[in-house]
């Protein structure tokens, strides 16, 4: 009986996409499904993307190890105790060594290190909270760049191994956890805010899974300098060339060309094929099967071993994301009158709602608004977590719509912009659409609109698809040296279009934790605004978050005039201006 339920039910799925494959003009649209089912279901099966980090601790540093003297040495005064290295510590009673005392493997969760992160949020005067935001660590091989070798390669003989104490733990593929931060501002809205903060990221591992990206700081299946090896001894020479191309941006690492080449090419299809406009004659910057078509027609012979980077990885989740969306919108017909008398729990297989025939994206009715995106990623190359004082960093943003991403330097105390907003007003996002979107307006504010969107690049908003509001994403990559940045902040417009980049900086300075950081943010934010608007923030942790407050003049530099902005906005007076 089950069987027979579940066949008749797979019929009618492919029967109803095939009923909105006539109405788009696309003849095999069950194939077009088969990625997202597809993505969907590997990232169940994988589920490793989690909302803690797991790092490695001395088990002394949580509780006395229980195989030591019974004496309490460990609570002998600082003079007296020898600093636990991860691997033998030795016991002042005594004349002979603890053998060897393991370390312990500690799960952390991220929404509660509030050393480490702090986010939050605010639904200010609108009347829902349509920002979404997501932490964790995602199961992808590492993109950084290969630490040294000083620090990667321990000669025969070495007499002071690296110590073990607070260092991360690695990953299923071997690598240093890749940590990922994402804030996601809805509009219209919060289905597909909530659709990419719950999806996103299995996206980007699905992709990393689907190309075979391999790590960018894992050796060669050959011995290094003063190892034996089955393969032979890798020479000066190699390493050096190898360390050579460690320094060219970007990164290429090792995957299956041939599939990447075949995913693209089926992805630019769907594109053209379902929205058409704008996507006819569209270029992803980082799609390697573009270069590879214009090597063939050169007649340049492909070897079958381009590689990939982390920025075609990623160009291709969020376009995969985009394009799963807006069919799924547009798969809805809520105006249809027999459609709105059936049942709610029709699509439901024996109408249990736990087993659903079909997968439903942001509810069910036809959502025609979109949400904007800023992630970041950030790569260790070395076991040190990122937050680390002496660990370099590889920082990769991937930006959509007008959410923004600030670092603080150590040195100046500066802010760093690493995203723009991508609106009308924009020359690059004027010139990249004027050819398809004619009617640019200002509105009363004085802002440019594009067919009544502030935003000129977004995730949904399938009516203006044709247009040219894309979610390709403005990928920028940063090498972090150790302790060179102190924290990193994503937030909403409701606090970028009310604070100055410096204002943000200077107030995650005076906080003692990120997570108070992020609350005095959107409480000043909240209170100064005159638009009420969503406000959302997270702050990260760097390596330089001990010295945030010895650059330049610290938070001072702004001090006062916040101070007076808050005197303002609480005047009574105000509202009669």
């Amino acid at each position: 009986m089950i069987g027979i339920s579940a066949k008749r039910v797979t019929v009618q799925v492919w029967t109803l996409a095939d009923c909105f494959a006539v109405s788009l003009g696309i003849r095999h649209v069950s194939d077009h499904c088969v990625p997202l089912l597809n993505n969907i279901s590997k990232a169940t099966k994988r589920g490793q993307f989690h909302d803690y980090f797991v790092t490695h601790l001395p088990s002394s540093s949580l509780h006395p190890d229980s195989r030591g003297p019974i004496s309490p040495f460990h609570k002998l005064p600082r003079s007296a105790s020898v600093p636990h290295t991860g691997e033998i510590s030795h016991s002042p009673a005594l004349l002979h060594p603890l053998v060897g005392r393991e370390t312990t493997v500690v799960r952390i969760p991220l929404r509660s290190a509030k050393h480490h992160f702090g986010v939050a949020t605010s639904r200010g005067t609108r009347p829902a909270n349509e920002d979404a935001h997501q932490a964790g660590v995602l199961d992808i091989p590492a993109f950084a760049k290969r630490a040294p070798r000083s620090l990667t390669i321990r000669r025969s003989g070495a007499s002071n191994p690296p110590p073990l104490e607070n260092r991360a733990a690695d990953t299923a593929s071997g690598d240093p956890q890749v940590f990922y931060f994402g804030i996601f501002d809805g509009h219209g809205g919060a289905e597909c805010s909530n659709f990419l903060r719950e999806n996103l990221h299995e996206y980007i591992q699905c992709a990393a899974a689907e190309f075979e990206l391999q790590s960018s700081i894992r050796q060669e299946r050959r011995s290094l300098p003063g190892e034996a090896g089955e393969a032979g001894e890798c020479t000066k020479d190699e390493l050096e060339d190898t360390e050579s191309s460690q320094q060219l941006l970007p990164i290429v690492q090792r995957g299956n060309s041939q599939r990447i080449s075949e995913l693209e090419r089926e992805l630019l299809d769907d594109w053209r094929g379902m929205v058409g406009g704008y996507f006819k004659r569209f270029v992803p910057p980082h799609f390697s099967c573009l270069s590879q078509k214009a090597d063939s027609t050169s007649d340049a012979v492909d070897d079958g071993d381009r590689g990939v980077t982390i920025e075609e990885v990623m160009e291709y989740a969020f376009l995969r994301a985009d394009l799963d969306f807006v069919s799924a919108q547009a798969a809805k017909r809520d105006d249809d009158v027999v459609q709105a008398d059936q049942p709610l729990n029709e699509d439901d297989i024996l109408y249990s709602p736990s087993q659903t025939r079909s997968l439903k994206i942001g509810g069910r009715k036809r959502f025609k608004g979109g949400s904007t995106c800023s992630v970041a990623m950030i790569s260790t190359p070395t076991p040190a977590p990122f937050w680390h004082p002496a660990a370099p960093s590889s920082l990769l943003i991937s930006h959509v719509g007008d959410t923004r991403i600030l670092l603080c330097s150590t040195t100046n105390g500066l802010a760093i912009p690493l995203t723009s907003d991508h609106h009308p007003s924009s020359p690059i996002e004027a010139n990249r659409l004027r050819r398809y979107a004619a009617t640019f307006v200002t509105d009363s504010f004085g802002e440019e609109r594009m067919s009544g969107l502030a935003n000129t690049r977004a995730f949904g908003d399938m009516q203006s698809k044709r247009i040219g509001v894309s979610a390709e994403p403005e990928i920028k990559r940063i090498e972090m040296g150790p302790a060179e940045y102190s924290f990193l902040v994503l937030m909403s417009d409701g606090i970028s279009g009310t604070l100055q980049d410096q204002e943000i900086v200077d107030i995650v300075k005076e906080a003692k934790t990120p997570d108070q950081g992020a609350r005095d943010v959107v409480s000043f934010a909240t209170e100064v605004t005159k638009e009420g608007d969503n406000a959302t923030c997270l702050v990260v942790r760097l390596g330089g978050w001990e010295r945030r407050l010895e650059g330049g003049v610290g938070s001072m530099g702004t001090k006062e005039s916040r101070e007076w902005r808050r005197q303002d906005a609480t005047d009574p007076r105000r509202s009669r201006r």
